[in-house]
Parts: C-alpha cells; structure tokens; sequence
C-alpha cells in the first residue's frame, strides 16, 4: 500500500523533474494547469486529501491537443468518482488512497476511469511504509536510487534535469463536480505485490513507472490501449530505503527529520541498498571538499527544499545523492 509521500520540490523544480522529449524530439517541461501551482504545498509528510503534483495527458483538458503532451495538476489524493452523489467528498465512505491492480479492473470505482483513459502519474520524493515487528511499527523512506546525472556540455542549457529523480507512481483519477460546479480532480495510487527489495517491510508497493518510456505509454491514452498499458504495472526491483524516525507516524509533523536516516539497534536488519549506506556513512563521515559553483543549479528560491522554512540537512542530503562530492555535513539526527 501508499499511505504516507514526501514531495518536496518547489513548483518551478517540479516542472523541470518531468521534463520530457515530444514527438519530434524536442525537450520541454510540462506546465502547471491554470490555478493548479498554488493549490500544491511541498511537504516531508503528505496524507491522503492533499494534494500532490501529478501529471496527464494535455488532451483531457484540450480536446485538440496530443495525447503525447503533458499537464502538471495538482490533485487531492484519494478518488471521489464522477458519480458520487454527497454534498461534501469527505463523506466518501470508502478508502480510495489506493485501488489494487488485481481488482480494479472488476471494480466501477476504478474501472470506469480505466476504460476512459484517466491515467496519470503521481509524483513524489519518496514513500513512507512502516515494518511490524513484535508489536512495534519502524517506518522506511522508499524511493528511487539516486544516480549523478550527466550535466550539458553548454553550460547556459538547464535542460537537463540534474536534481532528484522523483518517483513516478502509476495512477487513476476522476473528475467530480459539486453542487455548485466546481470540478474537483481526485486520484489513487495503483498497488501490486511488493518486490523481493521491499517485501520484508510491506507486502504491497506502488506500481513505479520506471523510466520515460513507461511514463510515455502510461500517460498517451489516445495511443496505447488499457490492456497494453496494464501491462506496465507490476513491481519493480529498482528502489532503495532507510529507516527513519517515528516523528512520519504524525501526519501533522512536516518536518526534515521525517526523511533524515536512522541507525536501527537491531542485531539482525536486512542489508540496506548502495545508496541507504551512502548516505548513512555520509552522516557519520567528516566535512567533505566544498563542492565547485554549479551553473545548472536551480537559484536559492527555486532550490530541491525551496518551500521548506529554513535550509536543513534533509536538502543538504538530497543534493549530496546527486554529487560526487557532498555540501558541509549535517548534524546527526537526535534520537
């Protein structure tokens, strides 16, 4: 399951995140759909019936448009369908945070959007899932391994994406219309059987669209049909973690300890991918070498943690994934 993300790129930082190469090759950055900017709130700790960035096809709001092109919205998070007929959606009865991959082509709450191509992708930093064990619940940050990106030879071209790879979670949304006409546009989260990276923490996971071509085929409803697109969704061995602090288990807690690592005092915790011990070592590890001056690197106001309201060691850590040398050291996390 999906019950808890981390989103915290600024806007602007999100657009340039989803860049991608149009039909005849050109790169572009899919806009903000009008009002859609300031509805989203970068935030470590994102709960259902907030909204989150996600992207669509252009051609469901433009009729005219390609079906290959993308919009950014901002969506809350769990599916009110079309035909919810209560005043208010909080009323919603049923849990719609996450609709499973085995069922939802037999259930008209997600059925009905499947066969008319409301497929999106949602974005985030990363997602929380939390391991019992012996009565305790220990959470774990999920999210794409972090590799450096090649930077442009011209140094003016910022086209090119360098910061952090979001996750690109495969998903459905509706368009519900309320009593005095506003539309409000709503998704969930597709979940399949965990993979043997995740499966000793949860047994189910997000269905990842892991590269372009996968977002590609996700998104073009117009041109890949549902039963090719479905095809898409399965579990994927490509992610990494760490253990983080109970501090998540809050959902009011927005804070960037909700994302730092944690060491565990288990005598016996499964082996943490490259990138979990990296990052571990790296916080244990003295001041690296002060990085050169990046003239790619997104401006102080349109930084990875821009939103945030100050500059913390969660958004030293995250650009440190991306470098080959590291900013100053953060202080350790407090347990």
């Amino acid at each position: 399951m999906c019950g808890r993300t981390a989103c915290t790129l600024a806007p602007d930082d999100v657009s340039k995140a989803c860049s991608y190469r149009d039909r005849a090759g050109h790169r572009r950055s899919p806009e903000w759909r009008d009002g859609d900017r300031d509805k989203y709130q970068p935030s470590y700790n994102k709960a259902p019936q907030s909204h989150s960035p996600v992207l669509l096809s252009l051609k469901h709001l433009q009729k005219d448009a390609d079906s290959s092109e993308r919009v950014l919205t901002a969506m809350r998070w769990g599916l009110i369908p079309s035909w919810f007929n209560q005043s208010d959606p909080s009323k919603m009865q049923f849990s719609t945070n996450n609709c499973r991959s085995d069922t939802m082509t037999q259930k008209t709450m997600y059925k009905t959007p499947l066969h008319k191509g409301r497929r999106c992708v949602v974005l985030a930093d990363g997602f929380y899932e939390w391991q019992r064990q012996n009565g305790e619940k220990q959470p774990y940050y999920i999210y794409f391994p972090q590799v450096k990106a090649e930077q442009s030879a011209d140094p003016d071209d910022c086209s090119e994406w360098t910061g952090w790879r979001p996750l690109t979670m495969a998903g459905l949304f509706d368009c519900w219309e309320a009593p005095d006409g506003e539309l409000l546009y709503s998704y969930t989260i597709i979940t399949v059987d965990a993979s043997k990276t995740m499966n000793w923490i949860h047994d189910r996971m997000p269905a990842l669209l892991d590269g372009e071509d996968a977002v590609h085929k996700w998104l073009d409803f117009a041109e890949v049909p549902v039963q090719d697109a479905l095809k898409l969704v399965h579990s994927i061995e490509n992610v990494t973690y760490h253990p983080v602090s109970p501090v998540v288990n809050n959902s009011r807690n927005n804070v960037p300890e909700c994302i730092s690592p944690v060491i565990l005092n288990r005598k016996k915790e499964p082996a943490l991918s490259a990138s979990s011990k990296k990052m571990m070592e790296w916080l244990q590890s003295k001041s690296p070498k002060k990085e050169q001056p990046d003239p790619c690197k997104p401006s102080p106001k349109l930084s990875l943690f821009a939103a945030s309201p100050r500059k913390t060691s969660a958004g030293l850590m995250h650009q440190w994934l991306k470098k080959e040398e590291g900013a100053p050291s953060p202080k350790r996390l407090k347990k």
